[in-house]
């Protein structure tokens, strides 16, 4: 700056600092109220007692607690029923030319006969099928938003290798604009699970595939929590140079985890358990308290793993601490110990034909899901993939044409298990969702055709009995705010 331009400067900023406030009008004098001399003014301490809110909860550690509830409400809809429909049911054999009710959101009867009241709206199937709606229990919609650039790359914290304290939920962005398309796919629920780059990856969250505003207008509403681990060469890559470093370093860095963590737990219980609270309550640790609620039963685990002796070992290393996998994630070697999932009741969470793309996938085969299923195992197709998510019913299709070959042919009513009560086990909602039967949710595909054939699409989508996708009005389809002004070319 020159230095008249300095000088400038300076007598400007001198003037403004020194240039004397307005003077009142008179008006002004007039109008301001005067403070009476009997009456003191009230202290701001005292005030600001008065109108501060309670402590929050913050502090405690406290099991099943829920900081962050669901606000998803399931919209009034009106009754209906699906009459002449071939349902796919996820829990029997296939009802030809079948009837489903439904009414305030649940499945109210399914069968060959079933008596439709009068006021209830009545959709002729044709013979079409009717599933339960897709269940994807592994999906990063939200936390790998699209397009995909690194400011959407929010699944994977990568600076330690146990960051169990990270929640997927708080990395969820609502506008992904996959997520219709996900919803067009017939998927009706997901689990969003943090990266595999960690020993400990974070925990998960459940959405239902419906708009919201926020993350929790789409959270399922009482879903558990999960726990995303990973073994193998993910881990060993990302902390080559910081440690762990080998497969015996990841073993090392569970058990170190599990012992921290079953300490933590029996502080905690104790306290809570204690009911004159004597002393102080334990530090509360974000990444302890989720491995202990995994150690108390309340959250379930889902491992990313690869090959056969590397889920033994995590079988061994969940005994060793007492907790339960609930389902091994890829799992391209599942088929080597079929028979030991099978037995531990461990679910096996599987593409339909990936593999080779590394040395811990150099083994799979396609008939690995067909394997599976006839050594009695939990078999479920998965995506992690957001175009392979919009197709599950096509991968499960590739996996029963893989099991038909070698001689394991896989019926439609046990492969839509694959794709609906199987993930909603894995997800602790199989109460709930995953199939057609009484008293569950109305979460509903109609197929324009075979639901395992590649021609077929999702004609409409129920959720909770509430028509959520129509393929014949293209004008009412969900877009997200980040593609306002893309209409649909049908609905021009």
């Amino acid at each position: 700056m020159s230095a008249l331009l300095r000088a400038l400067a300076g007598g400007c900023l001198t003037m403004s600092l020194a240039q004397p406030a307005p003077a009142q009008t008179q008006s002004q004098k007039q109008t301001k109220p005067a403070t009476p001399a009997t009456t003191p003014a009230t202290p701001a301490a005292a005030d600001a007692k008065e109108t501060a809110p309670p402590p929050g909860k913050g502090g405690l550690s406290t099991p099943r607690d829920d900081p962050f509830p669901s606000t998803y409400k399931a919209p009034v809809a009106p009754p209906f029923a699906i009459r002449n429909a071939t349902l796919l049911t996820a829990a029997g054999p296939v009802i030809p030319n079948g009837t489903i009710l439904v009414r305030d959101g649940k499945i109210v009867a399914v069968g060959a006969t079933v008596d439709v009241p009068a006021d209830a709206t009545v959709i002729d199937a044709g013979g079409r099928f009717v599933t339960p709606g897709i269940i994807d229990d592994h999906s990063h919609l939200g936390v790998y938003a699209a397009p995909g650039t690194p400011a959407a790359e929010d699944g994977n914290e990568m600076t330690k290798p146990n960051t169990a304290e990270v929640w997927a939920e708080h990395s969820v962005w609502p506008q992904d604009p996959q997520f219709p398309r996900n919803l067009a796919g017939g998927v009706t629920t997901i689990q969003v699970l943090p990266g595999s780059a960690n020993l400990f990856g974070g925990r998960s969250t459940v959405l239902k595939v419906v708009p919201g505003r926020t993350v929790q207008d789409m959270k399922f509403p009482g879903a558990p929590y999960g726990l995303k681990m990973a073994c193998g060469e993910n881990p060993k890559r990302v902390y080559a140079q910081r440690g762990p470093s080998t497969r015996m370093g990841n073993v090392a860095g569970y058990r170190a985890a599990w012992i921290q963590a079953e300490q933590y737990r029996r502080k905690w219980d104790k306290y809570i358990g204690d009911t004159e609270k004597k002393g102080s309550a334990p530090d509360r640790d974000l990444a302890l308290e989720t491995l202990a609620e995994v150690l108390r039963g309340n959250i379930l685990v889902h491992n990313h793993c690869y090959r056969a002796d590397e889920m033994a070992q995590m079988l061994d290393v969940a005994r060793e601490f007492g907790y339960q996998i609930r389902s091994f994630h890829h799992g391209v070697e599942g088929y080597k110990l079929a028979d030991r999932l099978a037995t531990a009741g461990v679910a096996a969470s599987i593409w339909a034909d990936w593999g080779g793309f590394k040395m811990e996938a150099l083994d799979g085969v396609k008939a690995n899901a067909a394997i599976l299923q006839a050594a009695g195992a939990r078999a479920i197709i998965h995506s992690d993939d957001p175009s392979g998510s919009q197709r599950l019913n096509q991968e499960a299709a590739k996996s029963m044409a893989a099991g038909a070959a070698i001689g394991l042919p896989v019926a439609a009513a046990d492969a839509i298990r694959w794709l609906t009560i199987n993930p909603a086990w894995a997800l602790g909602l199989d109460d709930r969702i995953g199939s057609l039967e009484p008293n569950k949710n109305a979460d509903l595909v109609l197929w324009s055709g075979d639901p395992f054939s590649v021609y077929t699409r999702a004609e409409k989508v129920w959720i909770d009995g509430a028509l959520r996708f129509d393929r014949s009005a293209p004008d009412t389809r969900w877009r997200t705010d980040f593609e306002l002004g893309f209409v649909p070319a049908e609905a021009r």
